[in-house]
């Protein structure tokens, strides 16, 4: 069986695992906290990014955006549930667009919100006892939020999905993104009724029902995280 190595709340891993059970692919799994940087992981990903997925009598993917590619490219998938299901455009000029989506949620979205808020509410705490977020840090956050949500409501009130017409990678990027900061408590739905009904759509589909399922130990999830119409 396949072997998923991830941390239930790194985005990056939530990314591929929504794709994986879009796919219907099993896969068994092992969770790494990130913070550790434990030598036997480095032996597996050199680079330390999670997730790393370890295909049976395959490769060694690591890091969301070329376990990503490769999950959406290959087209060798036996189960009957993923057959079918393009997450990649075969045009040139809406692959192009995917992709620049989920470098802005995978990568700036990231960067300017969801890795920091996870360092500030999650990680910090996990590694320094009595830690406390940063007053300025998560007002920066929070101020970043708002234009991402600003530009999420934009593409989600323009087009049926986000890249286009098609559901993509793309999407499925973008929600994992939201859904830790959603876990968090970082995400003023009720300010974005447009983005909101987007991540209701995705949060309805049964790909979401493990991420909705976690918990972590000390930081539970607001009441409606798990509800699908929030």
């Amino acid at each position: 069986m396949h072997k998923f190595t991830h941390y239930r709340l790194c985005p990056h891993s939530r990314s591929v695992r929504l794709t994986l059970a879009e796919l219907g692919i099993e896969v068994s799994q092992a969770e790494e906290r990130p913070w550790e940087w434990r030598n036997s992981f480095l032996a597996l990903n050199p680079a330390g990014d999670l997730p790393v997925l370890e295909l049976a009598g395959g490769p060694i993917l690591c890091g969301a955006y070329a376990t990503l590619e490769y999950l959406a490219e290959e087209r060798r998938w036996s189960s009957p549930q993923g057959r079918g299901l393009a997450l990649m455009p075969n045009n040139t000029e809406d692959r192009a667009e995917v992709r620049r989506l989920v470098d802005w949620f995978g990568r700036k979205l990231d960067r300017e919100a969801t890795r920091e808020a996870l360092i500030e509410k999650v990680y910090g705490r996990e590694q320094h006892q009595g830690h406390t977020p940063e007053v300025a840090t998560m007002r920066a956050i929070r101020s970043n939020l708002r234009y991402h949500l600003s530009y999420l409501s934009y593409l989600a009130d323009q087009r049926k999905w986000l890249a286009g017409d098609d559901f993509s990678i793309a999407d499925l990027v973008a929600a994992a993104h939201f859904s830790v900061l959603d876990y968090l408590g970082e995400v003023a739905w009720e300010d974005y009724p447009v983005a909101k009904g987007w991540y209701a759509r995705l949060k309805s589909r049964p790909s979401f029902r493990s991420l909705l399922a976690d918990r972590i130990p000390g930081t539970p999830p607001p009441l409606h995280y798990t509800d699908l119409d929030f």
